[in-house]
Protein backbone atom coordinates (compact mmCIF):
# COMPACT_ATOMS: atom_id res chain seq x y z
CA UNK A 1 0.00 0.00 0.00
CA UNK A 2 1.38 3.44 -0.92
CA UNK A 3 2.16 5.92 1.85
CA UNK A 4 0.78 8.80 -0.24
CA UNK A 5 -2.55 9.81 1.28
CA UNK A 6 -3.99 10.45 -2.17
CA UNK A 7 -3.68 6.77 -3.04
CA UNK A 8 -6.60 6.10 -0.69
CA UNK A 9 -8.93 8.42 -2.60
CA UNK A 10 -10.93 7.84 -5.79
CA UNK A 11 -9.01 10.44 -7.78
CA UNK A 12 -5.44 11.48 -8.45
CA UNK A 13 -3.52 14.75 -8.62
CA UNK A 14 -4.27 15.21 -12.31
CA UNK A 15 -8.00 14.95 -11.62
CA UNK A 16 -8.05 17.71 -9.01
CA UNK A 17 -5.54 20.08 -10.65
CA UNK A 18 -8.10 21.81 -12.94
CA UNK A 19 -10.57 22.10 -10.04
CA UNK A 20 -7.96 23.78 -7.87
CA UNK A 21 -6.80 26.01 -10.72
CA UNK A 22 -10.33 27.28 -11.28
CA UNK A 23 -11.18 27.63 -7.59
CA UNK A 24 -8.00 29.49 -6.67
CA UNK A 25 -7.90 31.77 -9.72
CA UNK A 26 -7.74 35.27 -8.24
CA UNK A 27 -7.09 34.00 -4.70
CA UNK A 28 -3.93 34.70 -2.70
CA UNK A 29 -3.31 31.15 -1.56
CA UNK A 30 -4.92 27.78 -1.04
CA UNK A 31 -4.44 24.05 -1.23
CA UNK A 32 -6.07 20.65 -1.08
CA UNK A 33 -5.00 18.79 2.05
CA UNK A 34 -5.58 15.02 2.06
CA UNK A 35 -5.10 12.77 5.05
CA UNK A 36 -5.40 9.12 6.02
CA UNK A 37 -4.72 8.13 9.61
CA UNK A 38 -4.79 5.10 11.88
CA UNK A 39 -4.41 5.15 15.65
CA UNK A 40 -4.49 2.69 18.52
CA UNK A 41 -4.63 3.16 22.29
CA UNK A 42 -4.51 0.61 25.10
CA UNK A 43 -5.14 1.37 28.78
CA UNK A 44 -4.26 -1.10 31.53
CA UNK A 45 -5.80 -0.23 34.89
CA UNK A 46 -6.44 -2.02 38.16
CA UNK A 47 -4.68 -5.16 36.98
CA UNK A 48 -6.62 -5.61 33.75
CA UNK A 49 -6.91 -4.28 30.23
CA UNK A 50 -9.49 -1.55 30.74
CA UNK A 51 -9.85 -0.34 27.16
CA UNK A 52 -8.46 -0.86 23.70
CA UNK A 53 -9.38 1.31 20.75
CA UNK A 54 -8.52 1.39 17.08
CA UNK A 55 -9.52 4.23 14.79
CA UNK A 56 -9.01 5.02 11.15
CA UNK A 57 -10.11 8.04 9.17
CA UNK A 58 -9.72 9.54 5.75
CA UNK A 59 -10.66 12.92 4.42
CA UNK A 60 -9.66 16.15 2.74
CA UNK A 61 -9.84 19.86 3.36
CA UNK A 62 -9.87 22.51 0.61
CA UNK A 63 -8.87 26.08 1.44
CA UNK A 64 -9.15 29.30 -0.57
CA UNK A 65 -7.40 32.36 0.93
CA UNK A 66 -8.35 35.90 -0.09
CA UNK A 67 -6.79 38.75 1.84
CA UNK A 68 -7.48 38.25 5.54
CA UNK A 69 -10.37 35.86 4.86
CA UNK A 70 -10.47 32.26 3.78
CA UNK A 71 -13.02 29.67 2.84
CA UNK A 72 -12.57 26.12 4.09
CA UNK A 73 -14.55 22.99 3.28
CA UNK A 74 -13.77 19.44 4.32
CA UNK A 75 -15.25 16.00 3.78
CA UNK A 76 -14.64 12.32 4.52
CA UNK A 77 -16.10 11.45 1.12
CA UNK A 78 -13.17 10.17 -1.02
CA UNK A 79 -14.72 11.03 -4.39
CA UNK A 80 -13.95 13.69 -6.97
CA UNK A 81 -17.57 14.85 -6.75
CA UNK A 82 -16.98 15.73 -3.08
CA UNK A 83 -13.92 17.78 -4.04
CA UNK A 84 -16.00 19.71 -6.58
CA UNK A 85 -18.65 20.50 -3.95
CA UNK A 86 -15.98 21.61 -1.49
CA UNK A 87 -14.44 23.84 -4.17
CA UNK A 88 -17.75 25.61 -4.68
CA UNK A 89 -18.03 26.31 -0.94
CA UNK A 90 -14.43 27.32 -0.25
CA UNK A 91 -14.16 29.31 -3.48
CA UNK A 92 -16.85 31.72 -2.29
CA UNK A 93 -14.14 33.44 -0.22
CA UNK A 94 -12.50 34.93 -3.32
CA UNK A 95 -15.60 36.68 -4.69
CA UNK A 96 -14.82 40.34 -5.29
CA UNK A 97 -11.14 39.71 -4.60
CA UNK A 98 -8.34 39.84 -7.15
CA UNK A 99 -5.04 38.48 -5.95
CA UNK A 100 -1.95 36.73 -7.23
CA UNK A 101 -1.71 33.12 -6.18
CA UNK A 102 1.34 32.49 -4.00
CA UNK A 103 4.00 30.08 -5.18
CA UNK A 104 4.15 26.62 -3.66
CA UNK A 105 6.66 26.11 -0.82
CA UNK A 106 10.16 25.10 -1.88
CA UNK A 107 10.72 21.37 -1.46
CA UNK A 108 13.45 19.59 0.48
CA UNK A 109 14.93 16.10 0.62
CA UNK A 110 15.25 16.31 4.41
CA UNK A 111 13.64 13.50 6.39
CA UNK A 112 13.26 13.87 10.17
CA UNK A 113 11.64 10.52 10.92
CA UNK A 114 11.13 7.13 9.29
CA UNK A 115 7.82 6.07 7.72
CA UNK A 116 7.17 3.40 10.36
CA UNK A 117 3.78 2.11 11.49
CA UNK A 118 3.57 1.90 15.30
CA UNK A 119 -0.02 0.64 15.05
CA UNK A 120 0.95 -2.46 13.09
CA UNK A 121 4.18 -3.18 14.98
CA UNK A 122 4.58 -4.60 17.54
CA UNK A 123 1.52 -6.82 17.73
CA UNK A 124 -1.50 -6.15 19.90
CA UNK A 125 -0.61 -9.09 22.17
CA UNK A 126 2.92 -7.76 22.65
CA UNK A 127 1.55 -4.37 23.69
CA UNK A 128 -0.83 -5.95 26.21
CA UNK A 129 2.02 -8.03 27.62
CA UNK A 130 4.13 -4.90 28.00
CA UNK A 131 1.41 -3.19 30.04
CA UNK A 132 1.05 -6.29 32.23
CA UNK A 133 4.81 -6.26 32.88
CA UNK A 134 4.74 -2.58 33.86
CA UNK A 135 1.84 -3.19 36.24
CA UNK A 136 3.58 -6.15 37.89
CA UNK A 137 6.90 -4.30 38.12
CA UNK A 138 5.36 -1.32 39.94
CA UNK A 139 3.43 -3.50 42.39
CA UNK A 140 6.44 -5.63 43.31
CA UNK A 141 8.74 -2.62 43.56
CA UNK A 142 6.91 -1.12 46.55
CA UNK A 143 4.31 -2.65 48.84
CA UNK A 144 2.64 0.76 49.25
CA UNK A 145 1.44 0.71 45.61
CA UNK A 146 -2.34 0.36 45.51
CA UNK A 147 -3.07 1.39 41.94
CA UNK A 148 -1.23 1.27 38.63
CA UNK A 149 -2.52 2.72 35.39
CA UNK A 150 -0.43 2.53 32.24
CA UNK A 151 -1.21 3.24 28.63
CA UNK A 152 0.34 2.97 25.21
CA UNK A 153 -0.78 4.90 22.15
CA UNK A 154 0.42 5.06 18.58
CA UNK A 155 -0.66 6.61 15.32
CA UNK A 156 0.39 6.96 11.71
CA UNK A 157 -0.76 9.88 9.56
CA UNK A 158 -0.22 10.06 5.80
CA UNK A 159 -0.74 13.47 4.24
CA UNK A 160 -0.66 14.86 0.71
CA UNK A 161 -0.83 18.59 -0.06
CA UNK A 162 -1.74 19.60 -3.62
CA UNK A 163 -1.61 23.10 -5.08
CA UNK A 164 -3.15 24.64 -8.18
CA UNK A 165 0.04 24.27 -10.23
CA UNK A 166 0.07 20.52 -9.59
CA UNK A 167 2.79 20.67 -6.93
CA UNK A 168 2.26 17.84 -4.43
CA UNK A 169 4.09 17.24 -1.17
CA UNK A 170 3.66 14.19 1.03
CA UNK A 171 4.62 13.14 4.53
CA UNK A 172 4.23 10.04 6.71
CA UNK A 173 4.06 10.88 10.42
CA UNK A 174 4.41 8.24 13.12
CA UNK A 175 3.76 9.16 16.77
CA UNK A 176 3.96 7.06 19.93
CA UNK A 177 3.53 7.63 23.64
CA UNK A 178 3.87 5.50 26.79
CA UNK A 179 2.48 6.64 30.16
CA UNK A 180 2.71 5.21 33.68
CA UNK A 181 0.71 6.42 36.70
CA UNK A 182 1.19 4.99 40.18
CA UNK A 183 -0.84 5.56 43.35
CA UNK A 184 0.67 4.76 46.76
CA UNK A 185 -0.92 4.68 50.19
CA UNK A 186 0.48 5.20 53.68
CA UNK A 187 -1.49 5.60 56.89
CA UNK A 188 -4.69 6.17 54.93
CA UNK A 189 -3.19 8.89 52.71
CA UNK A 190 -3.01 8.32 48.97
CA UNK A 191 -0.85 10.18 46.47
CA UNK A 192 -0.18 9.75 42.76
CA UNK A 193 2.81 10.16 40.49
CA UNK A 194 3.08 9.86 36.73
CA UNK A 195 5.66 9.80 33.96
CA UNK A 196 5.61 9.37 30.22
CA UNK A 197 7.68 9.49 27.06
CA UNK A 198 7.31 9.30 23.31
CA UNK A 199 8.19 10.71 19.93
CA UNK A 200 8.07 10.18 16.17
CA UNK A 201 9.57 6.72 15.87
CA UNK A 202 8.65 3.08 16.24
CA UNK A 203 7.66 1.65 19.61
CA UNK A 204 10.78 -0.47 20.02
CA UNK A 205 12.67 2.43 21.57
CA UNK A 206 10.19 2.86 24.41
CA UNK A 207 9.01 -0.68 25.09
CA UNK A 208 12.43 -2.11 25.92
CA UNK A 209 12.85 -2.69 29.71
CA UNK A 210 15.70 -0.16 29.92
CA UNK A 211 13.26 2.45 28.57
CA UNK A 212 10.02 1.74 30.45
CA UNK A 213 11.50 0.81 33.82
CA UNK A 214 12.92 4.32 34.38
CA UNK A 215 9.45 5.72 33.62
CA UNK A 216 7.85 3.40 36.16
CA UNK A 217 10.54 4.27 38.71
CA UNK A 218 9.99 7.99 38.11
CA UNK A 219 6.22 7.72 38.58
CA UNK A 220 6.75 5.80 41.80
CA UNK A 221 9.34 8.32 43.02
CA UNK A 222 6.98 11.26 42.51
CA UNK A 223 4.15 9.43 44.30
CA UNK A 224 6.42 8.72 47.29
CA UNK A 225 7.55 12.34 47.41
CA UNK A 226 3.94 13.52 47.47
CA UNK A 227 3.22 11.28 50.47
CA UNK A 228 5.54 13.50 52.51
CA UNK A 229 4.34 16.80 51.04
CA UNK A 230 2.99 19.58 53.23
CA UNK A 231 0.67 22.39 52.16
CA UNK A 232 2.39 24.88 49.90
CA UNK A 233 2.92 28.39 51.21
CA UNK A 234 1.13 31.39 49.71
CA UNK A 235 2.84 34.64 48.84
CA UNK A 236 5.51 36.12 46.60
CA UNK A 237 8.63 33.99 46.32
CA UNK A 238 11.73 33.55 44.24
CA UNK A 239 11.30 30.32 42.30
CA UNK A 240 13.69 27.87 40.69
CA UNK A 241 12.17 25.92 37.82
CA UNK A 242 13.54 22.51 36.92
CA UNK A 243 14.85 21.63 33.48
CA UNK A 244 12.89 19.92 30.70
CA UNK A 245 9.11 19.65 31.10
CA UNK A 246 8.73 22.83 33.26
CA UNK A 247 9.24 24.68 29.94
CA UNK A 248 5.52 24.06 29.45
CA UNK A 249 5.19 27.34 31.37
CA UNK A 250 7.40 29.02 28.74
CA UNK A 251 5.33 27.41 25.98
CA UNK A 252 2.01 28.63 27.31
CA UNK A 253 2.89 31.95 28.90
CA UNK A 254 5.29 33.17 26.20
CA UNK A 255 5.15 30.90 23.15
CA UNK A 256 1.54 31.51 22.13
CA UNK A 257 2.14 35.24 22.34
CA UNK A 258 4.86 34.88 19.68
CA UNK A 259 2.59 33.24 17.09
CA UNK A 260 2.00 35.35 13.99
CA UNK A 261 -1.79 35.61 14.04
CA UNK A 262 -1.98 37.11 17.54
CA UNK A 263 0.67 39.68 16.65
CA UNK A 264 -0.87 40.58 13.29
CA UNK A 265 -4.19 41.24 15.03
CA UNK A 266 -2.51 43.17 17.86
CA UNK A 267 -3.89 40.89 20.56
CA UNK A 268 -0.59 39.56 21.91
CA UNK A 269 1.33 41.05 24.82
CA UNK A 270 4.27 41.13 22.38
CA UNK A 271 2.47 42.94 19.53
CA UNK A 272 4.47 45.80 18.02
CA UNK A 273 7.53 45.07 20.15
CA UNK A 274 9.88 43.64 17.51
CA UNK A 275 13.48 44.56 18.36
CA UNK A 276 12.64 45.53 21.93
CA UNK A 277 14.15 44.05 25.07
CA UNK A 278 11.30 41.81 26.24
CA UNK A 279 13.28 39.47 28.51
CA UNK A 280 16.32 39.47 30.74
CA UNK A 281 19.75 39.40 29.15
CA UNK A 282 20.79 35.84 28.39
CA UNK A 283 17.27 34.65 27.57
CA UNK A 284 17.14 33.09 24.09
CA UNK A 285 13.95 31.32 23.02
CA UNK A 286 13.73 29.16 19.89
CA UNK A 287 11.04 27.21 18.08
CA UNK A 288 12.59 24.32 16.17
CA UNK A 289 10.57 21.85 14.10
CA UNK A 290 13.71 20.22 12.67
CA UNK A 291 14.80 18.12 15.66
CA UNK A 292 14.87 14.47 14.49
CA UNK A 293 12.10 12.25 15.87
CA UNK A 294 10.93 14.77 18.47
CA UNK A 295 7.23 14.85 19.25
CA UNK A 296 6.75 18.38 17.91
CA UNK A 297 8.91 17.95 14.81
CA UNK A 298 7.63 17.89 11.23
CA UNK A 299 9.48 17.35 7.98
CA UNK A 300 6.98 19.76 6.43
CA UNK A 301 4.18 21.66 8.11
CA UNK A 302 0.53 21.24 7.17
CA UNK A 303 0.87 23.72 4.29
CA UNK A 304 3.89 21.94 2.82
CA UNK A 305 6.50 24.41 4.10
CA UNK A 306 9.68 22.80 5.47
CA UNK A 307 10.01 23.45 9.20
CA UNK A 308 12.81 25.67 10.51
CA UNK A 309 14.82 26.63 13.57
CA UNK A 310 13.25 30.02 14.29
CA UNK A 311 14.86 32.31 16.86
CA UNK A 312 12.09 34.21 18.66
CA UNK A 313 13.94 35.99 21.47
CA UNK A 314 17.71 36.49 21.34
CA UNK A 315 19.61 37.63 24.41
CA UNK A 316 16.37 39.14 25.67
CA UNK A 317 15.35 40.93 22.45
CA UNK A 318 12.29 40.02 20.39
CA UNK A 319 13.57 39.06 16.94
CA UNK A 320 10.96 36.77 15.37
CA UNK A 321 7.47 35.31 15.21
CA UNK A 322 6.20 31.89 14.21
CA UNK A 323 4.37 32.13 10.89
CA UNK A 324 2.06 30.19 8.64
CA UNK A 325 1.69 31.29 5.01
CA UNK A 326 -1.33 33.57 5.38
CA UNK A 327 -0.10 35.60 8.35
CA UNK A 328 3.43 35.80 6.94
CA UNK A 329 2.08 37.28 3.69
CA UNK A 330 -0.12 39.79 5.53
CA UNK A 331 2.78 40.85 7.77
CA UNK A 332 5.33 41.05 4.96
CA UNK A 333 7.39 38.22 6.42
CA UNK A 334 8.32 34.72 5.31
CA UNK A 335 6.64 31.50 6.47
CA UNK A 336 8.61 29.66 9.13
CA UNK A 337 7.02 26.22 8.74
CA UNK A 338 4.60 26.71 11.64
CA UNK A 339 1.33 26.26 9.74
CA UNK A 340 -0.32 23.37 11.60
CA UNK A 341 -3.74 21.74 11.79
CA UNK A 342 -5.18 18.98 13.96
CA UNK A 343 -6.58 17.07 10.99
CA UNK A 344 -8.08 17.48 7.53
CA UNK A 345 -11.21 18.87 9.20
CA UNK A 346 -9.30 21.96 10.40
CA UNK A 347 -7.70 24.93 8.65
CA UNK A 348 -4.02 25.61 9.43
CA UNK A 349 -2.87 28.37 11.76
CA UNK A 350 0.46 29.42 13.32
CA UNK A 351 1.41 26.87 15.98
CA UNK A 352 4.51 25.95 17.95
CA UNK A 353 6.58 22.81 17.23
CA UNK A 354 9.42 22.29 19.76
CA UNK A 355 9.85 25.48 21.78
CA UNK A 356 12.75 25.89 24.17
CA UNK A 357 15.14 28.26 25.97
CA UNK A 358 18.89 27.88 25.53
CA UNK A 359 21.18 27.02 28.43
CA UNK A 360 23.24 29.43 30.50
CA UNK A 361 26.21 28.97 32.84
CA UNK A 362 24.76 28.51 36.33
CA UNK A 363 24.48 25.26 38.27
CA UNK A 364 21.08 24.16 39.54
CA UNK A 365 22.55 23.70 43.01
CA UNK A 366 23.80 27.29 42.90
CA UNK A 367 20.29 28.55 42.15
CA UNK A 368 18.72 26.56 44.98
CA UNK A 369 21.41 27.72 47.41
CA UNK A 370 20.63 31.33 46.47
CA UNK A 371 17.03 31.01 47.72
CA UNK A 372 16.54 32.43 51.21
CA UNK A 373 12.88 31.45 51.25
CA UNK A 374 11.61 30.13 47.95
CA UNK A 375 10.14 27.31 45.88
CA UNK A 376 11.86 24.72 43.74
CA UNK A 377 9.28 23.64 41.11
CA UNK A 378 10.30 20.42 39.38
CA UNK A 379 7.16 19.39 37.50
CA UNK A 380 3.93 20.92 36.28
CA UNK A 381 0.44 19.72 35.49
CA UNK A 382 -2.30 21.80 33.91
CA UNK A 383 -2.44 25.56 33.55
CA UNK A 384 -4.38 28.47 32.11
CA UNK A 385 -3.08 31.42 30.09
CA UNK A 386 -4.57 34.62 28.68
CA UNK A 387 -2.81 35.36 25.39
CA UNK A 388 -3.56 39.08 25.39
CA UNK A 389 -2.08 39.79 28.82
CA UNK A 390 0.18 36.77 29.14
CA UNK A 391 -1.23 36.06 32.61
CA UNK A 392 -0.87 32.44 33.68
CA UNK A 393 -1.77 30.04 36.48
CA UNK A 394 0.13 26.73 36.62
CA UNK A 395 -0.24 23.82 39.00
CA UNK A 396 2.91 22.17 40.35
CA UNK A 397 2.84 18.37 40.54
CA UNK A 398 6.24 18.23 42.26
CA UNK A 399 7.66 21.14 44.23
CA UNK A 400 9.75 21.84 47.33
CA UNK A 401 10.05 24.57 49.95
CA UNK A 402 13.56 25.98 50.14
CA UNK A 403 14.81 27.95 53.15
CA UNK A 404 18.32 29.33 53.62
CA UNK A 405 19.46 27.54 50.49
CA UNK A 406 18.32 24.10 51.59
CA UNK A 407 15.36 21.98 50.50
CA UNK A 408 13.29 21.48 53.66
CA UNK A 409 10.13 19.71 52.47
CA UNK A 410 8.07 18.76 49.43
CA UNK A 411 4.90 20.81 49.07
CA UNK A 412 1.49 20.06 47.59
CA UNK A 413 -1.14 22.36 46.10
CA UNK A 414 1.35 24.94 44.81
CA UNK A 415 0.33 27.12 41.86
CA UNK A 416 2.52 29.65 40.09
CA UNK A 417 0.75 32.87 39.16
CA UNK A 418 2.09 35.68 37.00
CA UNK A 419 2.37 36.90 33.43
CA UNK A 420 4.78 35.70 30.79
CA UNK A 421 6.27 39.02 29.66
CA UNK A 422 7.02 40.07 33.25
CA UNK A 423 8.36 36.65 34.22
CA UNK A 424 10.82 36.78 31.32
CA UNK A 425 12.30 40.02 32.64
CA UNK A 426 12.75 38.45 36.09
CA UNK A 427 14.92 35.55 34.97
CA UNK A 428 17.94 36.02 37.22
CA UNK A 429 19.92 32.81 36.64
CA UNK A 430 19.95 30.36 33.71
CA UNK A 431 21.23 26.84 34.24
CA UNK A 432 23.72 24.81 32.22
CA UNK A 433 21.50 21.72 32.38
CA UNK A 434 19.34 22.14 29.27
CA UNK A 435 16.92 19.29 28.70
CA UNK A 436 13.99 18.59 26.38
CA UNK A 437 10.78 17.13 27.77
CA UNK A 438 10.37 13.34 27.43
CA UNK A 439 7.83 13.65 24.61
CA UNK A 440 4.37 14.06 26.10
CA UNK A 441 3.19 17.56 25.14
CA UNK A 442 -0.14 18.39 23.52
CA UNK A 443 -0.98 22.01 22.70
CA UNK A 444 -4.48 23.39 22.39
CA UNK A 445 -5.48 26.47 20.41
CA UNK A 446 -8.84 27.47 18.94
CA UNK A 447 -10.20 23.99 19.59
CA UNK A 448 -7.33 22.20 17.84
CA UNK A 449 -4.81 19.95 19.56
CA UNK A 450 -1.38 19.15 18.11
CA UNK A 451 1.69 17.35 19.51
CA UNK A 452 4.50 19.65 20.66
CA UNK A 453 7.81 19.59 22.50
CA UNK A 454 9.24 21.92 25.13
CA UNK A 455 12.63 22.33 26.75
CA UNK A 456 14.73 24.54 29.01
CA UNK A 457 17.53 24.54 31.54
CA UNK A 458 16.84 25.21 35.20
CA UNK A 459 15.84 28.84 35.78
CA UNK A 460 15.68 31.18 38.74
CA UNK A 461 12.82 33.69 38.47
CA UNK A 462 12.38 36.35 41.13
CA UNK A 463 9.11 37.58 42.57
CA UNK A 464 6.56 35.03 41.36
CA UNK A 465 3.23 34.75 43.17
CA UNK A 466 2.68 31.30 44.65
CA UNK A 467 -0.80 30.16 45.54
CA UNK A 468 -1.10 27.60 48.32
CA UNK A 469 -2.87 26.71 51.54
CA UNK A 470 0.09 27.00 53.91
CA UNK A 471 1.97 29.88 55.45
Amino acid sequence: MSDDAISQFEFDADDVAPILSDTLNGADDGELFLETAVSEALVFDDGRLKSASFDSNRGFGLRCVSGEAFGYAHSSDPTLAAVKRAAETAGAARRGHSGILADAPVGTNRKLYDAVDPVAHPTFDTKVQLLQEIDAYCRTKDASVVQVSCSIAGSKRNISIIRANGDMKTDVRPLVRLNVQVTVERDGRRETGSAGAGGRAEFDRWIAPDAWKPLADEALRIARVNLDAVDAPAGVFDVVLGSGWPAVLLHEAVGHGLEGDFNRKGTSAFSGRMGEQVAAKGVTVIDDGTMPERRGSLTIDDEGTPTERTVLIEDGKLVGYMQDRMNARLMGQKPTGNGRRESYAHAPMPRMTNTYMLAGEHKREEMIESLKDGIYAVNFGGGQVDITSGKFVFQCTEAYRVQDGKIVAPVKGATLIGDGPTALTRVEMIGDDFEMDPGVGVCGKAGQGVPVGVGQPSLKITGLTVGGAGG
